[in-house]
């Protein structure tokens, strides 16, 4: 009988414990490391998807115009040849944009030429990270 009202009064202050009384936002998942996953990454991709606007016929002018010297602007374009889609972020001090890219598939944009980029993303469970000083069309091919 002792041992049944010990652990009841043990398993009442236990649940107080989680009792939230100033109303605070619970947390119930916590970011790891990285504070990306493969998940959080599909979870985006699919997000990005509904709003995404590629900047198809930009690319091909600046591919097929041999990179017009008086145009401010080239092309990057990066093809991802894993079996994951990803999200690639193309940053500067000037220049931020999230490219949805499906696998197998190309993603691409217009950039300010003559200026340092970041590019990074998740692919599988790898983190992908770069950075590269851009002034002409730039392509690269990215697998796990």
């Amino acid at each position: 009988m002792k041992k049944l009202f010990v652990s009841s009064v043990i398993s009442l202050g236990l649940i107080s414990c989680n009792v939230n009384y100033g109303n605070y936002p619970i947390r119930t998942t916590y970011p790891s490391g990285s504070g990306t996953s493969a998940a959080n990454t599909e979870r985006e991709y699919t997000e990005l998807l509904k709003t995404y606007k590629p900047e198809t016929a930009e690319v091909l002018n600046d591919l097929l115009n041999d990179d017009t010297p008086n145009n401010p602007r080239t092309s990057i374009s990066v093809e991802n040849k894993s079996p994951c889609n990803m999200v690639l972020t193309v940053s500067s001090n000037n220049f931020f944009k999230k490219i949805p890219i499906a696998s197998g598939k190309i993603g691409y944009t217009m950039v300010p030429k003559n200026q340092n980029y970041k590019l990074s993303g998740m692919l599988c469970h790898s983190s992908y990270q770069s950075t590269k000083f851009i002034s002409t069309s730039y392509s690269i091919k990215i697998s796990n």
